[in-house]
């Protein structure tokens, strides 16, 4: 088949990562793949080599454009090229931006778009655009039974769970050749989340808990690193460094990294923080099980359903916050930083086992089952 899969961004967010790499899992089940990306900021390329034909849509930068404008813009400049762009049997979209576009381009009728989570906007245009990439297009897939759920309470539609992959293999070689090492030196018995600051990875909870970290006695640097996105976070950077300072935290932010260097920073992490207040299935965190870092995460439906018995827990179920979040999240840390409890070695092995199941190439054939369910192939 000749399948198009289309992305928002070419940083690696866990949306472009699914996306590149189902797109080269199909393409070695035998099948013909193109991936269309919109490229900010003078980008000619994805932030890695990709081994399916990609293609490129410039989104100049305008001075002074808010994002809501920008993301529209981007929407019907991706929809201008997709539309001279030759048939496929499968389009897929990754988000609610390409979905947008691609409806533009050539219709609804016959279009997949996966839901890796559901987005909360208040800018009428975006609300729209958000409505729109879940009602439109012919078929919906989810990739866990938590975002499922979501999807069927509130579109009433029904949404083939395809799963997620991560490179295991990959994390796993780094932590065994002593990647981790070099980090390990420049930071010491560091705290790494990566994902950037932004609100739904729960950053401002994370300083928090640091900070209620450091109050039990136990110093570890918090290191951050990723973070590219379309949307504006400048006021809740501002909010979160401000609350750091106050509570006498120093975060390191590092910014996106160079993909040859993340697994030796996953790997050389003392734990691995994931408060995020809203995922679809937690890539990042499933990477750092396959380099044996153990994961401190809130208690989230999806995470519970995606990691239960591999990490620990943080908070009440469901989205805990506040002072009582962040004693809790700091006493698993605590307790991970100091050794944890004698069935850790065993949580650690489960979670390398975790991680080592979700193979890329058990989700494309997840993929290719769902399209021939839902009549687009």
């Amino acid at each position: 088949m000749r399948i198009r899969l289309s992305t928002y961004s070419t940083k690696p967010r866990g949306g472009v990562v699914h996306t590149l790499a189902l797109g080269e899992a199909l393409a070695r089940a035998g099948h013909d793949v193109e991936v269309w990306a919109l490229a900010r900021g003078g980008d000619t390329g994805f932030f890695r080599d990709v081994a399916v034909r990609t293609h490129l849509v410039p989104v100049p930068e305008i001075e002074g454009e808010s994002v809501g404008d920008r993301i529209m813009r981007s929407i019907d400049l991706l929809a201008a090229a997709l539309a001279d762009a030759g048939p496929v049997d499968v389009r897929h979209a990754q988000d609610c931006l390409t979905a947008n576009a691609e409806g533009a381009a050539s219709g609804y009728a016959d279009l997949v778009r996966t839901v890796h989570h559901l987005d909360e906007f208040t800018t009428p245009s975006l609300v729209a655009c958000h409505e729109r990439a879940l009602v439109e297009p012919a078929a919906l897939l989810c990739v866990s039974d938590a975002v499922a759920a979501e999807v069927l309470a509130g579109w009433g539609r029904a949404a083939p769970v395809v799963g997620n992959g991560v490179d295991a293999a990959r994390f796993a070689a780094a932590a065994a050749a002593g990647a981790g090492r070099p980090w390990r030196e420049r930071f010491g018995s560091y705290v790494l989340a990566v994902g950037g600051i932004e609100p739904r990875k729960g950053t401002r909870d994370l300083v928090a808990a640091m900070a209620a970290l450091a109050d039990r006695g136990v110093e570890a640097p918090l290191v951050v690193a990723g973070g590219d996105t379309l949307f504006d976070y400048r006021p809740y950077r501002e909010d979160v460094f401000a609350l750091a300072s106050s509570l006498g935290v120093e975060p390191v932010v590092l910014g996106p990294v160079p993909e040859d260097d993340l697994p030796g920073l996953v790997a050389g992490a003392a734990a691995f923080a994931f408060p995020s207040t809203k995922e679809g299935f937690g890539l990042a965190a499933m990477e750092a099980l396959a380099a044996g870092v153990p994961v401190v995460a809130r208690d989230l439906p999806v995470l519970r359903e995606v990691f239960a018995g591999a990490v620990r827990f943080a908070g009440e179920p469901g989205v805990g916050q506040g002072a009582g979040f962040a004693d809790a999240y700091a006493g698993e840390l605590a307790s991970v930083l100091a050794g944890g409890e004698p069935g850790d070695p065993a949580r650690a092995a489960v979670g390398r086992a975790l991680a080592a199941s979700h193979s890329w190439d058990t989700v494309a054939a997840a993929h290719l089952a769902a399209y021939g369910r839902v009549g687009v192939a």
